[in-house]
């Protein structure tokens, strides 16, 4: 048996030696620094590496840290315009190591943790932004009846029903009460905008450090964390883009607040949205603000969640996952001033 920061080696590779073909002992494993909501590994071993993503053990929320999920959606994207890393194994017997968990390759490359890309050229920056938006258009073309993914999600207006989700699993980890996220949550429903038809594959989670790039390139060579994904509204994916980006520069907010993007290369919002919406063949987007005013309440029951389970004794990353925790009432202020923004 583990827990979310180890892994009981010999349970792994018991497990997978009948599993997963060419599998080799022995095996080592290291955590990733990431991975605050699945803990994630890499496992290396004589014949390759592997990585291991397990759902963390404790008492968890009702359809959180789903692995499953993230298995099945990788494996109907391995031959779609959506690069994603291959996947192998799925373990949904908690009694091998504590948890469900999944293996998949591991894809060789570089990740960038803040969209400023330290140590890129400009042209660099602009080539990396326009394949993380190529890539966005891509996902949002894939066709859901070919590859499987109809019955993904349920029908209906997406933006009613992940309003409702995530408001009852942040009342679910509420530690202290915060107005501007009451506000926010009342305002999503009053404020919501007729549903459209549009129907696509959503990430859910769509940003530049969920992405493997190129060693030495531009290119995307897998999108990670598909925790989140679902049948959905396009629109969502493409403001939580915006949204990141909107935050604080830096190790924290991983924004680009007060960045001279210009000078980096990096497209304005605006860029960004019309290059998409040129991909998909849209005109454009109204009340785009509803959109970003929904990711931000959304990342905010995120993190509240974080530090819920902080607080428990079972976060990932104990230290890291308070200092995500204190940025609740600061994503739902931002969400209330682009409503306002509509």
């Amino acid at each position: 048996m583990s827990d979310a920061q180890t892994l009981d080696l010999g349970a792994v590779a018991t497990y997978l030696a009948p599993h997963l073909p060419g599998f080799d002992r022995p095996i080592e494993a290291k955590k990733f620094e990431g991975g605050q909501s699945n803990p994630t590994f890499l496992l290396q071993t004589s014949a390759g590496n592997y990585v291991l993503r397990r759902k963390p053990p404790g008492q968890l929320l009702k359809s959180a840290h789903a692995v499953d999920r993230e298995f099945r959606v990788q494996r109907a994207l391995r031959d779609t315009d959506v690069p994603v890393a291959k996947v192998h194994v799925l373990c949904e017997d908690p009694t091998i190591i504590g948890s469900d968990f999944y293996v998949m390759d591991h894809v060789a490359g570089r990740n960038f943790n803040e969209p400023t890309m330290e140590g890129l050229t400009p042209p660099e920056r602009a080539d990396v932004i326009d394949d993380m938006n190529r890539v966005l258009a891509a996902l949002h073309s894939v066709d859901i009846e070919a590859v499987g993914l109809a019955d993904y999600g349920p029908p209906g207006n997406y933006f009613e029903r992940q309003v409702g989700r995530w408001s009852k699993q942040y009342r679910a980890s509420e530690t202290q009460n915060i107005p501007a996220m009451d506000t926010l949550m009342d305002r999503l429903v009053s404020d919501m905008p007729a549903n459209d038809g549009q129907r696509t594959l959503v990430h859910g989670d769509y940003r530049i450090d969920n992405m493997i790039f190129e060693a030495t390139g531009t290119k995307c060579r897998a999108v990670l964390d598909w925790e989140l994904s679902t049948i959905g509204h396009p629109y969502a994916d493409l403001a939580s883009v915006i949204m990141q980006w909107q935050l604080p520069a830096g190790a924290q907010g991983r924004g680009l607040m007060g960045v001279d993007r210009a000078a980096l290369g990096l497209p304005s919002d605006e860029a960004f949205i019309a290059a998409y919406c040129a991909r998909r063949g849209l005109r454009g987007i109204d009340q785009f603000g509803y959109y970003l005013a929904f990711c931000f309440f959304r990342m905010a029951a995120i993190i509240q969640g974080v530090l819920k389970r902080a607080l428990d004794g079972n976060a990932s990353n104990p230290e890291r996952a308070m200092q995500v925790g204190a940025f609740v009432p600061v994503f739902a202020e931002n969400g209330l001033k682009s409503l306002k923004d509509i």
